[in-house]
This record gives structure tokens, C-alpha cells and sequence, in this order.
């Protein structure tokens, strides 16, 4: 699977607003990689394109704030 279409780059950008040119590529870039390593596709059946591992741990969840806290991914703490 490719990077993200231009659209879904377009609706990330719709929730913030860039400083500078500087700014709006970090923003694309933490978007891009929460595409790959953390969002799930259907097309993959709920998969990651990068992949991941499923934890049976139990005990405390932690939140991970991504893309600037408009994504959030949950883990279990270490």
C-alpha cells in the first residue's frame, strides 16, 4: 500500500493550522507515519500497512497523543 492520497493528507491539515512551511511538514509527516504504523485499514482487515502485533497483557492502558493529540493510539503499559 502507497502513502496516503492527497485527501486524507488535506483532511489531517483541515484540524490545524500551519505556522510556517516547517510546521506543516512535521504535521505531514507524524500524519503519514500514524497512517502506516498506527490507523487501521479495512482493506487490510483491520491491519496496520506496516503491521502489529496483538498484546494479550493485561493491566494498565496507556494513551499515546499522535499527529499533535488529533489521533490517539492505546498500548499497554510496560
Amino acid at each position: 500500500m502507497g502513502s496516503p492520497s492527497v485527501g486524507s493528507e488535506a483532511a489531517a491539515a483541515d484540524h490545524v493550522i500551519a505556522l510556517d512551511e516547517r510546521h506543516l511538514k512535521r504535521l505531514l509527516s507524524q500524519y503519514v507515519s500514524y497512517y502506516h504504523d498506527a490507523r487501521t485499514h479495512l482493506e487490510l482487515d483491520k491491519q496496520t500497512p506496516a503491521g502489529r502485533a496483538r498484546s494479550l497483557e493485561n493491566g494498565t492502558v496507556i494513551c499515546q497523543k499522535r499527529v499533535g493529540g488529533l489521533h490517539h493510539r492505546y498500548d499497554w503499559a510496560a
